[in-house]
């Protein structure tokens, strides 16, 4: 298991300087990235990721939306091993039929990706995981009719405002999960109130522990209060001081 970070956690430096936005992240520490959007920046992101030693074991894109094919070649240009759906509505969660539509939705994704020798994934919100039907989450009906090859990442923040232990989730989906985000805050809708890691209510370590199957846990923030690198840097700290970055998590409640 490896640290990574979700670059729209920098957006806002990333849209005014790609190049020296991966260079601040590599200088924090960072060695992976998690891009999104990736396709219509490739060449620029390829050239700073190539520049800065980086690498990106996985990318966000809105497969399900947009051209796939111009999604997948932008994924192998910037060896991005894993395409990460990371958005599908949350009118598409209420019923089972909705859910089995989205999951031959991406199997069939999974299908195209795999001639470009890429693997699809999903990425949660709450609303995949609020509103249980027949006594369980959505997400976890999406998994039992996913082709094995297709994966999750559990965003493990919304799936606590979303009402579940994320450690009990991430138990109940075992293995199907590579990739995990981590991030904390008071645990509410409000990406503006999220924290640096260590510094809210999430049992951001025992989460990291919970997920056997984990590839890469990538750290997150979707707002914050403050200077936006100061929470990277801070989250960096805590994630690699209990051994996230060597790929074992030491036991001490976050």
């Amino acid at each position: 298991m490896s640290l990574s970070i979700q670059l729209y956690t920098v957006r806002k430096s990333l849209e005014e300087d790609l190049p020296g936005t991966i260079r601040r992240l590599a200088g924090i520490g960072f060695t992976q990235i998690e891009p999104y959007r990736f396709a219509a920046r490739a060449e620029e992101l390829a050239q700073a990721m190539e520049e800065n030693g980086m690498t990106a074991p996985s990318g966000h894109a809105p497969l399900l939306a947009e051209d796939q094919d111009e999604i997948l070649s932008a994924a192998q240009r910037l060896g991005i091993g894993t395409v990460i759906d990371p958005h599908v509505p949350e009118a598409r969660w209420k019923d089972l039929e909705s859910i089995r539509e989205t999951a031959a939705q991406l199997n069939a994704a999974a299908k195209k990706a795999a001639e470009y020798g890429l693997r699809v994934g999903y990425h949660n919100h709450w609303w995949e995981i609020e509103n249980p039907i027949e006594g369980r989450t959505p997400l976890e009906h999406l998994a039992d009719h996913l082709d094995p090859e297709v994966v999750l990442e559990v965003d493990t923040y919304w799936a606590a405002v979303g009402g579940q232990d994320p450690v009990a989730l991430l138990a109940r989906l075992g293995e199907r999960v590579k990739f995990i985000h981590i991030k904390d805050g008071p645990i509410t809708r409000e990406p503006s109130e999220q924290l640096p890691l260590g510094q809210g209510r999430m049992p951001v370590l025992d989460v990291i522990a919970a997920a056997k199957g984990l590839e890469a846990a990538v750290v997150e923030l979707d707002d914050f209060d403050g200077e936006m690198f100061e929470a990277v840097e801070q989250s960096f700290a805590f994630a690699s001081a209990h051994g996230a970055q060597k790929g074992h998590v030491q036991e001490v409640q976050a």
